[in-house]
């Protein structure tokens, strides 16, 4: 800790390490085995969880850049196990938008240069690829990979186990368990590598192919297409994330262009 900075009331665990140049201001809370770098800063009202690694430049809990944010105490959370690589930047939540927090879940990835603004909240074992900015109030839910610079609208979703291609702009929501690429953003099959890595079976990754055949090949518009995919598919856990997802979008969610065959 030798030429960092560490205000007198951040209560760090003893196992942490923090690098030369580091700055640690007031009411940051950091848990056992955390190794911060060189050069990095954690403003205020930040808790880290245990075992994470914050790599050298990162800027975590600076002030929202939303204009409506008045100075109130607000936070920025950052799980356990996480990775944030060079030059990350996490603000802190608003008031305005009634969570208070950003919040970065377990065990997840952001690799360099990517841009957290107020009031995200991501998931566990999330990967945000470099470059990648998320607009203020996005949610990346468990198991989603943000590919690099891809680029966020406010209070778009991505939902889990969900997978964007590089140079993403993402206008409406993500729909759990799919590959979503071109311009503009569309849906491009089942994120089947990605759900096999997981131990997803065939069956039920057929389950879940069979679902977005009706989402997007039935010319339904989507809630009707939502009440099909209930008549036609059995209550499952994968069933009832992709309806709810769907049901409680806001801004809607991605268009189609093709489907893959069944596996």
């Amino acid at each position: 800790m030798e030429h960092s900075i560490i205000h007198p009331s951040a209560k760090l665990a003893q196992s942490v390490s923090v690098g030369a140049f580091t700055v640690i201001e007031k009411n940051v809370e950091i848990g056992e085995g955390t190794k911060i770098g060189n050069n990095v800063t954690i403003m205020e009202n930040v808790k880290i969880g245990k075992n994470c690694v914050i790599f050298p430049g990162a800027v975590i809990g600076a002030v929202p850049q939303d204009l409506k944010f008045k100075g109130e105490e607000t936070y920025a959370i950052i799980g356990d196990n996480v990775i944030v690589r060079e030059y990350v930047t996490i603000n802190r939540g608003t008031a305005a938008s009634g969570k208070f927090e950003t919040k970065i879940g377990n065990n997840s990835l952001l690799m360099s240069y990517v841009h957290v603004a107020h009031d995200c909240i991501i998931g566990d074992n999330v990967i945000l690829s470099s470059f990648t900015g998320l607009a203020g109030e996005t949610d990346v839910h468990d198991w989603a990979i943000i590919g690099g610079k891809t680029g966020t609208h406010q209070f778009t979703r991505i939902g889990v186990h969900a997978m964007t291609s590089g140079g993403s702009l993402v206008h409406k929501d993500v729909p759990p368990y799919i590959i979503a690429g071109h311009l503009p953003l569309s849906f491009g099959g089942v994120n089947r590598i990605g759900l096999r890595r997981r131990n997803f079976s065939n069956e039920k990754i057929n389950e879940i192919f069979g679902i977005y055949k009706i989402i997007y090949q039935s010319d339904l518009n989507t809630t009707d297409a939502c009440n099909k995919v209930e008549e036609d598919f059995p209550e499952t856990e994968e069933r009832n994330a992709i309806l709810t997802f769907i049901r409680e979008s806001k801004r809607g969610i991605i268009k189609g262009v093709h489907f893959e065959t069944n596996i």
